[in-house]
């Protein structure tokens, strides 16, 4: 494979060690993106009537191939946010039903799920999980417990924002189905990061973004809907669907023809996969996995910190690791101004978060990363904190 530093945009002299944020879209695949745009300008009429639904099948399947699911399951969204929405949109909550998160949950998710149950008299709980985590039983069996009569659905990160812990979905969609609860998985941080073998979870619904580890251009995610949910999921944004008619009607429609748009992001997910199998998805879950275990051993050391969870089977591509208490700013100001300064003086992006009164440094690894991007991390810690 060609040095990776060829093959992404990286700006030069910037560490770049936050693409579980946004990564940097590769150059094949934004000149797969440039090249779908030019196409529906030359001839918009002829790419919307005519090609357009055939496209996206093609790189739907495509998806659904290296994500283990079936294309009919899937929509094309635009991140894994627009695709929470659309189930808290559809899940039928009343006055006295629970939602069932953790505290490991993004806080977006939370907000939304808030509002939602707001505007029903549902309410949202949040279960709080061991300081420390030793097995997936363990962790189960402290969830499970948190489940009521009255809890509706559970909404889990499939690997956390605020911690980077890779949580054991299918256990936990296991059990669920044992107690006959639904849920819901926020996938934002899997494709590419982990084999996720979509059909075999058997959850009711899985949202994700693929403009992270994927690579694929912003503005791409997915909604997946169990067969046993998609007669009751409806859009959000109502336009034609299929009634101008084609071909048999299902519900991806209304969320493929949500009104004109250039879906240039969406066909070059197909190209993002390529990509990635074209350099080893393996090799790059091996290099990053690498990489997070040299930055745990580095900063580890450095700090006397251990992170949440053991050394193997709950990370992947990332890892959050805690800081001292006297690094940075109290709690209460806004964390960003470390990580400012990280960027100001040290053009290193890496994201620093407050969660649970601590405060974590978040650090992510792609293929174009190496050991000395997280030295570099080090030092410039060293140097900007002074402990």
């Amino acid at each position: 494979m060609t040095d990776p530093e060829q093959l992404w945009p990286i700006r030069p002299g910037v560490t770049y060690l936050n693409h579980g944020s946004w990564g940097p879209t590769p150059w094949f695949v934004q000149r797969e993106r440039q090249r779908w745009s030019e196409r529906l300008a030359s001839e918009p009429m002829d790419f919307f009537l005519r090609e357009h639904e055939t496209a996206l099948d093609g790189a739907r399947a495509r998806l659904a191939k290296f994500i283990g699911a079936k294309p009919h399951n899937l929509a094309f969204v635009d991140n894994a946010t627009f695709g929470m929405n659309v189930v808290a949109a559809n899940v039928r909550v009343g006055a006295g039903d629970e939602i069932l998160a953790t505290d490991h949950e993004y806080g977006a998710v939370l907000r939304l799920w808030r509002q939602t149950c707001q505007q029903t008299g549902a309410t949202v709980r949040i279960a709080r999980l061991p300081e420390q985590f030793t097995t997936a039983e363990a962790l189960l069996d402290t969830l499970f417990a948190q489940v009521t009569p009255q809890t509706k659905l559970l909404v889990v990160s499939h690997i956390a924002s605020p911690t980077a812990v890779l949580f054991p979905v299918a256990a936990i969609c296991q059990r669920a189905a044992k107690q006959g609860l639904s849920v819901c998985i926020d996938g934002a941080h899997a494709p590419a990061a982990v084999d996720i073998q979509l059909e075999k979870l058997n959850c009711d619904y899985y949202v994700a973004s693929c403009h992270k580890w994927l690579s694929a251009p912003l503005g791409s995610g997915f909604l997946y809907v169990h067969p046993r949910r998609q007669r009751a999921v409806e859009p959000r944004v109502v336009s034609w669907g299929n009634s101008l008619g084609g071909r048999p009607s299902n519900w991806v429609d209304e969320f493929h023809w949500a009104g004109t748009r250039d879906p240039a992001s969406f066909l070059a997910v197909g190209a993002a996969v390529e990509f990635l199998e074209n350099a080893g998805v393996e090799r790059f879950r091996q290099h990053s996995r690498d990489l997070i275990r040299y930055a745990r051993q580095q900063i580890s050391s450095w700090t006397g910190l251990e992170p949440t969870v053991p050394e193997e089977g709950w990370t992947g591509t990332m890892i959050a690791l805690p800081l001292p208490a006297a690094v940075g700013p109290p709690l209460e100001v806004h964390s960003h101004q470390l990580q400012q300064q990280l960027w100001h003086e040290h053009q290193i992006e890496v994201p620093i978060v407050n969660w649970h009164d601590k405060r974590w440094l978040r650090v992510s690894a792609h293929l174009y990363n190496d050991s000395g991007d997280i030295d570099r991390l080090l030092l410039a810690l060293k140097k900007t904190v002074g402990v």
